[in-house]
Order: C-alpha cells, then sequence, then structure tokens
C-alpha cells in the first residue's frame, strides 16, 4: 500500500526546531533519528553528518539548511513521538541536537511537477516546533544541481549522493577564479582539468575546434606536458626558451614594454632619471636615432632630425660654458659631427651640408693643438670661442630652413610599442645626459642598461627581432581568428632569468589587456579570452603603497590589479593559482567572485579565506584542513551554494607534471608498481647546458 504525501513526509522527520536566527537554527533531534544509516530516503544514505543537508517545510517549499554541527546533552524528560505510556519514569536519555545554516529555498518545479528548483536565499524563515526533514534523492541532487546553463561538468557531491557538480563557464571565467591550496593538494590538476573539460564540452556542442582562448603563464614548466599534442585533443602553443620539437621560441622584446617596466627594470628614480629615460623612450620611438631612410623623403628627414638633435647639443653646450672647460670633449664632438654630416652627404645631396662642413672645420683648425710625447703624436684642442660655436650653430639653422625647419624631439606616447633597438636607447640617453648637463646621474643608469643588455642570458628572451612585429606577436600569444593555431598557449616561464621574470610576466599580461581593450574599441564587442596566473603569490604579491621607486614585482602586482578590476568589461578572466593567499594582493583577491578551495592547513591563509565567505557558510571552510586530495570546496559566483566537490579524474598524459618526487623509489630503483626505477646521472649534458647558456634561434638551426 502507497504512503499518502504526509506520511512520507511524516517517514522522513528527524527532528523539530526548538531556535532560529537568521543565521542558524538548532534543531532537536527525535529518538527514533537514524544514528549512523538512514534508510528511509530511497537509499542508504549517512546520517547525521556534518555539512549534509536538511529540509524545513516553510511557506512556499522547503527551507534548505546545512548542518554545521552535531551534539549530545543530557535530557531528563526525551521526547517520543507517538503513542506514549505515562506510567513510566523516564530515566536522563543523550538527546541529540544539530545546528543548521539556512541556504536557500527548495520549491516544486512549475513545469515538472516531479522536479525542483533551489535559489539561494529565502523570505520566510520556520517557526518554533517546525518539523525538519531528510531530503529524498531527488530533492538532494536538485538542491546540488541547480543553476541555468550547467554545460561543464567538474565532478560529483560526496555529501549529495555523488550528485553531478557542473559549472556555467561564464560564470566560472568571467568573474574571476581563484583556486587555492597547499602544495600536492590538487591545484594544478583541477586548473588543467577545468581548461580540458570545458574545451572538451565545447568541442562536442560545435562539433569542431571551439573558438577559445587560454593563456597559461606557467612558472615552474608543468603545463607543457598537460596540453602536449600526443596527450591532448586540445590543440596548444607552447613557448618556452629552449623550444623542443613543435614548440616556440618566447620572446617579449623590450620595445614592447611600457615606460614603468624599463623604469622597474632599470631602477631608475624618481627625480632625474625617469623623466629623462621617459624622454629616451619617446625619441628613440619616433626614429630619433638609427633611422635609416630608402627614399629621398626618408633621407631628408633623417637629416633634419640629425641636425635638429645637434643644434639643441651645441646650444646647450654653448650656455653651460662647455666649449671652455672641456675642450678636448667638446672639440672631439665638433669632429665627429663633421664625419657625420659628410656621410649624410652622400645620402642626401644638399649645398648647405658642405658649409656646415667648411664653418665646423674651420672652427678646429683654430682650436686644434698637438705635441710629442714619447714617439707618440698627442692631439687635443684647446678652448672655442662663442663666435666660432655660433657660426656653426647659424649654419645648421640655416640647413634645417632648407628642409623645413627644426623638428622638436617630441615622439609618441613611451609606452606605445614601437620598434627600437636597446643599444639605441643607452646612446640616446648618453647624449641626452650631455645636453642637460647630468652625466653624473644618468652614468650608472646608463651603465646598467648596457650591462643588462648584455646578457645572453636576457637577450635571448627581451633582444629586439626586426622579424617579429606586433601583429605576428599578438597571432602567436593571444591566437589566430577563429582559434586557428590553438585554443591554448602555453607560456613556460621556468628558464626566464630571474632579473627579468616579473617583467616579462608584467609586459605579457598588460599587452593581452590592452590588445582586448583596442579590440573592443574597433569591433565593439569583447573577445573572450581566459589568462592563468599559477603560482600567484609570486607575481601578485601585496607591495608597499609608500615606497617612492616600485620595482619589477610590485610592477607586475599593479599590473594584474588593473585585469582584476577592469578586465572583465574587456572579456578577460583571470584565474589565480596560489598556495599562500595571504600574500596575495588584497585587490586582486577581493576581486575573484569564484572560490576553488583545496586543502589548507597554515592558520594565516584559513583565517583570510574564512573572511571571504559569509558567516552563516563559514562551517563547510572548517573542513579545508583535512581534505584529501582531488577534493576542494566550490563557492561564489559559479555555485548557486558552496558545495563539496570531489573533482573529476584527469587523465595521467594530461596532468601537469608537478609530481612529489619518488625518494624512496630512487633509493631502491623501483617505483610503486615494483617496476624498475632509475636514476642514473651524467652530469657531461647539463654542464654544457649550463655553461653555454641558451641559444638563439639562428644558432640552433646553424648547429
Amino acid at each position: 500500500m502507497s504512503q499518502t504525501p504526509f506520511e512520507h513526509i511524516g517517514s522522513l522527520q528527524i527532528g523539530t526546531v526548538d531556535f532560529v536566527s537568521s543565521n542558524e537554527i538548532k534543531v532537536a533531534l527525535d529518538i527514533e533519528t537514524p544514528e549512523s544509516m538512514a534508510l528511509n530516503t530511497g537509499g542508504p544514505r549517512p546520517f547525521p553528518r556534518v555539512n549534509s543537508y536538511v529540509l524545513i517545510p516553510v511557506d512556499a517549499g522547503f527551507l534548505v539548511g546545512q548542518v554545521e554541527w552535531l551534539t549530545v546533552e543530557r535530557s531528563a524528560f526525551p521526547k517520543r513521538r507517538g503513542m506514549q505510556d505515562f506510567g513510566l519514569i523516564d530515566l536522563p536519555y543523550p538527546l541529540r541536537r544539530l545546528s543548521l545554516n539556512p541556504l536557500g529555498t527548495l520549491r516544486k518545479s512549475p513545469h515538472d511537477s516531479g522536479q525542483y528548483i533551489f535559489q539561494r536565499g529565502t523570505d520566510a524563515l520556520p517557526s518554533v516546533g517546525a518539523a525538519v526533514v531528510l531530503p529524498t534523492e531527488r530533492q538532494l541532487h536538485s538542491i546540488v544541481e541547480s543553476g541555468e546553463r550547467r554545460r561543464v561538468k567538474i565532478g560529483t557531491s560526496p555529501l549529495a549522493g555523488n550528485a553531478k557538480v557542473c559549472v556555467d563557464p561564464n560564470r566560472l571565467f568571467g568573474r574571476h577564479l581563484a583556486v587555492l591550496g597547499n602544495t600536492g593538494s590538487g591545484k594544478s590538476c583541477s586548473i588543467a582539468g577545468l581548461i580540458h573539460w570545458s574545451l572538451e564540452q565545447a568541442q562536442e556542442t560545435c562539433s569542431g575546434q571551439p573558438n577559445a582562448r587560454f593563456i597559461i603563464l606557467d612558472p615552474n614548466g608543468e603545463y607543457s606536458h598537460s596540453f602536449r599534442e600526443d596527450n591532448s585533443t586540445v590543440k596548444a602553443r607552447i613557448c618556452k626558451v629552449n623550444p623542443a620539437n613543435g614548440e616556440r621560441s618566447l620572446k617579449v622584446p623590450l620595445w614592447l614594454w611600457n615606460s614603468a617596466e624599463w623604469c622597474s627594470f632599470t631602477q631608475a628614480s624618481a627625480k632625474i632619471q625617469r623623466p629623462l629615460l621617459k624622454r629616451a623612450l619617446r625619441e628613440v620611438k619616433a626614429g630619433w636615432v638609427g633611422v635609416t631612410g630608402s627614399t629621398d623623403e626618408e633621407n631628408k628627414l633623417s637629416l633634419r632630425r640629425y641636425l635638429s638633435s645637434t643644434l639643441i647639443t651645441l646650444q646647450r653646450d654653448l650656455r653651460s660654458g662647455t666649449i671652455k672647460t672641456d675642450e678636448t670633449k667638446f672639440g672631439f664632438r665638433l669632429k665627429a659631427i663633421r664625419n657625420d654630416l659628410e656621410y649624410k652627404q652622400g645620402e642626401c645631396a644638399i649645398p648647405q651640408l658642405n658649409e656646415i662642413s667648411d664653418v665646423i672645420n674651420n672652427a678646429l683648425q683654430a682650436a686644434y693643438n698637438s705635441f710629442e710625447k714619447d714617439g707618440k703624436q698627442i692631439e687635443f684642442y684647446r678652448a672655442f670661442t662663442e663666435q666660432q660655436v655660433e657660426m656653426v650653430i647659424t649654419a645648421i639653422k640655416s640647413s634645417l630652413e632648407t628642409l623645413g625647419g627644426i623638428t622638436y624631439p617630441e615622439g609618441p606616447d613611451e609606452d606605445v610599442p614601437l620598434f627600437f633597438k636597446g643599444s639605441d636607447l643607452a646612446d640616446h640617453l648618453e647624449i641626452l645626459a650631455n645636453q642637460e648637463n647630468v652625466s653624473q646621474y644618468l652614468d650608472f643608469l646608463i651603465s646598467r642598461i648596457r650591462v643588462l643588455l648584455s646578457d645572453s642570458k636576457m637577450n635571448a628572451v627581451i633582444g629586439c627581432d626586426n622579424s617579429i612585429t606586433l601583429e605576428q606577436w599578438l597571432t602567436d600569444y593571444i591566437g589566430k581568428d577563429k582559434a586557428e593555431g590553438g585554443c591554448v598557449a602555453v607560456i613556460d616561464l621556468s628558464l626566464v632569468p630571474t632579473e627579468v621574470v616579473h617583467v616579462v610576466t608584467a609586459v605579457i599580461a598588460r599587452m593581452v589587456f590592452e590588445a582586448l581593450q583596442r579590440y573592443m574599441k574597433i569591433n565593439g564587442a569583447a573577445l573572450p579570452t581566459v589568462l592563468v596566473m599559477e603560482e600567484a603569490h609570486t607575481f601578485i604579491k601585496r607591495y608597499r603603497d609608500d615606497v617612492e621607486n616600485y620595482d619589477a614585482a610590485a610592477v607586475c602586482c599593479q599590473v594584474f590589479e588593473h585585469i582584476a578590476r577592469e578586465g572583465r568589461k574587456f572579456g578577460l578572466g583571470l584565474v589565480l593559482s596560489s598556495q599562500r593567499p595571504s600574500e596575495l594582493s588584497p585587490t586582486v583577491l577581493s576581486q575573484c567572485n569564484t572560490f576553488l578551495l583545496h586543502r589548507i592547513t597554515n592558520d594565516r591563509d584559513q583565517e583570510l579565506v574564512h573572511r571571504l565567505v559569509p558567516d552563516n557558510l563559514k562551517g563547510l571552510l572548517r573542513e579545508l584542513p583535512l581534505l584529501p586530495s582531488q577534493s576542494a570546496i566550490l563557492l561564489g559566483w559559479a555555485s548557486e551554494l558552496p558545495i563539496l566537490v570531489k573533482m573529476r579524474d584527469l587523465p595521467a598524459s594530461q596532468q601537469p607534471r608537478s609530481k612529489d618526487p619518488d625518494f624512496w623509489g630512487a633509493w631502491v630503483g623501483k617505483d610503486e608498481k615494483g617496476g624498475p626505477l632509475s636514476c642514473d646521472i651524467d652530469w657531461v649534458p647539463i654542464a654544457k647546458d649550463w655553461q653555454t647558456g641558451p641559444k638563439s634561434e639562428s644558432e640552433g638551426e646553424e648547429t
């Protein structure tokens, strides 16, 4: 005989409400309530259990509560259900109680009476004495599997009968995701899995290559293994310092850098060095140095710029008195100018250039002197007169009038990515130092630039190459139209020199963001892209705002703070992975709307995570120190309610290379399955690679 609805609910009742507040409900369990296993819910289920779900009938359906804690108290008068014999004397009996966190409301679907719909929040709390019931299997699945557009399955819920946990990619990636947990808790596998599962589901839906873009900044070189062509159905581009077959060379040329990145790289001080460095960037990007024209008009433009710069330099020397106090140096500078003009006369035949050369020769002959010492001819120049220098300046002005007038050294914005060479910047800074008579302040800055640019390890990554255009760089790192070159770009930063790794990371992230800004400006629509930052506590580390000169780490953090605040508007989602959330920038962490929390044992990190969720949901977070690998707590915008998830299995071939080292296997020569495990040592190739350093692509081809 079938049960009536009232009888069915009565068979599921486990207790009554005896305390109600806006964030907590306390329940007194009946004596007949199961003590370890409930069998009346359609299948055996552990009960009572912390973080499991129960229902309380309210006006429009059921209030869903999550068990926060269980306790036992001694009661002299236990409450019994059914007929009671009042002639018996009750002895003290352990009465069980539990506390619930109200989560939301479960209502019947208006389209299907057999289905339920769960919504966060409630407009009706129960009264004292209300019945508390166990959810059925269908109700339990409706709670966990709630939400619209749940397209990608990421795991199952062990607290809800292994109900499927699915997410909407728009919610997961659209408002920034933080994956937090200790080393070895499964963060890397979770991120690789989220990318694989999302793209595989998209492939099934569109029956082809999805038009998706994931950019993974990988400081440890873990993800190359996960997205290799022979391991994955997802096509990927892998960029690294020493590329193997099928991989690309990692190139972040220095002409892509903006002024803030240059200042942090060179450690330029704010008072004198930074303004002149920005001016030098504008002028070299405008073509004031290193310009070689191919047409007559370009040759004239190059000559015009050269004469304008020379005029400014001579006027500065005349005002500062350098022509008298630094005679020898000024004389050889005039000689160099004359030689340059003779060379340019062959490119651009202008009669006035001969006049300038004649005036300079007259001044040089008047100040020239020499003597013989120890069999060697010593040449030097005496002080020049103001009249001699004025005649040179007048001749240059006359030539500039013929060419169209003086061109002042105002180039494009110093942050525009225009090609130039690092050596040109150092040379031009030296010229500016002499013009402004501040050589004593810029000498060390120029020396730092020359030393850093001469480092072969850095040059392999930041060196300038005419073959790399801005269009080609954006194609390699963001992707082609319709993701033709692959949906994933893995940027391996593991071999990037420490001195520039923060700058390189900042440049890549900023260039991606600014490219998407300009894409929306031109096309009127966003280009959805996901930027993944591994080891985020290293690159997005909190910094002091009161520091005058920001270092490269602070500049890198500022880039990601800008992306966290503004990226969503332009289609750029951010995924952070960190084992030390307490060291992350508060600005970036506060902008993350979804959290996937693996095992966290550190007290400071737990305290930070507890501040990210409402007070009535902290009970679930108490499980963080106990979570096994592959288990995590999903909460935030991508989930209707905080839920414990057992992540899907990821094939070993698609897992990032982040396994713990097998010390015992190396010691005994056997792996966990008993197979042979060899750790042979040959230091010769290691020493050779160490000493020779990275090679350029052309050198590798010749070899």
